[in-house]
């Protein structure tokens, strides 16, 4: 019988070892040259006995899967069955996805979490030793990720699960720390512990100069904290009722026309407050039901930067693409929106390894990937690098991954920048 098909090409079988996935072979060997699962080890609790699995092969294949577009534990099935992959990366055994499970709990009740977050504040440092610059920019911002786990609880935005506290570096995007939370934790709570914690992360050298965050940090021990440190900060305010009423004293003529709306500025200090700083206020009109007056909508920075109040409502904007967007690629991009287990504890570790994956995913654009592709979001570097095949063979002795001629050049291009960025 002659076997039918739309098209006219035929199906057959090999027994040569391809993976699908031969460009994430060189996120891989990125990671070793900084010593990654080295690192893993060293500050991982170790296995439990001599035949359990290390620190470092448990995270070590989670870095990859989810920075090749795996969404949970049982994703991890796509690299134990990628024998080429795994060939090249000498990755000789993969846990199972319940083996993973277990080690996340084991390690929320241990110092698993202490634990990466020193290989992050390592990683953090190895990235910013090779900058010129002194001085960074820290976003500090809460994000919720939704779970319908039975221990989950209710978060402010009305649904179960989790709301973590996170802190970018605005100059690279790379995650300097995070605090992963119940959802119904406040985004308020802990906000300038959470800053000295930033501060103590920053590697010798480097300081954090500059502060933004929405409203959540609009309290008076934070913005004193900040000036007594000589932090520049930029901070939404809240419309409470002593804000109204600076709002209310500014008078028609101290108004003048910012985009389509008006813009003006006061002094302003809180109750609990040592120190005044601006409120820059924005007004805009919104239209109301037809044949009402409009209504008046007020946006309020808290600041006590000393440019032009225009000139500070730009920079705080900014944060929609140092801070909100880069949320988005650490929960969609590598896939922190859902998380795998019900226990608190073993999420946090989940968590903190997604961000270690994402921190990797940043070095590797600031200090691999052609310039021009250093703007390109995980899933582009995904289609165009992590998922091109490769046909891994042994030949004389010697392993070799072949790609297509398409893709030679720059693969030959990355391992020779990835050898230089290790041993330079």
């Amino acid at each position: 019988m002659i076997e039918q098909s739309v098209l006219p090409f035929k199906l057959g079988a090999t027994q040569d070892s391809i993976t699908p996935h031969a460009g994430l072979a060189l996120l891989g060997e990125y990671a070793y040259g900084l010593k990654l699962p080295e690192q893993i080890d060293a500050q991982m609790p170790g296995p439990g006995s001599g035949a359990g699995y290390s620190a470092s092969e448990y995270v070590f294949p989670l870095l990859l899967m989810l920075n090749g577009g795996g969404r949970s534990l049982e994703d991890l099935r796509e690299l134990r069955s990628d024998s080429g992959l795994r060939s090249v990366l000498k990755l000789k055994e993969i846990p199972s996805s319940d083996a993973v499970g277990d080690w996340l709990r084991r390690m929320g009740r241990s110092r698993g979490l202490s634990g990466l977050g020193k290989v992050n504040e390592s990683l953090v440092a190895c990235g910013l030793a090779s900058e010129d610059g002194t001085d960074y920019t820290l976003d500090q911002d809460a994000t919720v990720i939704f779970g319908e786990k039975e221990k989950a609880e209710m978060s402010y935005k009305g649904v179960k699960g989790y709301c973590p506290l996170v802190g970018h570096l605005a100059e690279n995007g790379l995650v300097l720390h995070e605090e992963f939370r119940a959802g119904n934790v406040s985004p308020g709570a802990r906000n300038l512990e959470f800053l000295k914690g930033c501060q103590k992360r920053m590697p010798k050298g480097k300081r954090i100069k500059f502060f933004r965050s929405d409203s959540a940090a609009y309290q008076a021990e934070l913005l004193d904290y900040c000036e007594e440190e000589g932090i520049k900060y930029a901070v939404g305010a809240d419309l409470d009722e002593a804000v109204l009423e600076v709002i209310s004293g500014i008078r028609v003529q101290e108004w003048r026309e910012y985009g389509d709306g008006y813009i003006s500025e006061a002094v302003h200090t809180m109750n609990k407050s040592q120190q005044a700083f601006r409120l820059i206020v924005i007004k805009r009109p919104v239209q109301g039901k037809l044949f009402a007056e409009s209504e008046v909508r007020y946006t309020v920075i808290a600041s006590n930067r000393e440019e032009r109040a225009e000139e500070t409502v730009a920079w705080y904007n900014q944060r929609g693409e140092c801070s909100e967007n880069r949320l988005k690629e650490l929960k969609l991009g590598i896939g922190m929106e859902r998380m795998p287990c019900g226990d608190l504890r073993a999420n946090a570790v989940f968590f903190r390894i997604g961000v270690i994956a994402y921190n990797l995913f940043r070095l590797f654009g600031l200090k691999i990937l052609p310039e021009e592709w250093q703007r390109h979001q995980l899933g582009t570097v995904r289609w165009k690098l992590y998922n091109l095949a490769g046909k891994v063979v042994w030949h004389a002795g010697q392993l070799w991954l072949k790609v297509s001629a398409f893709y030679y050049l720059l693969f030959q291009k990355l391992r020779r920048r990835i050898y230089a960025f290790s041993y330079g």
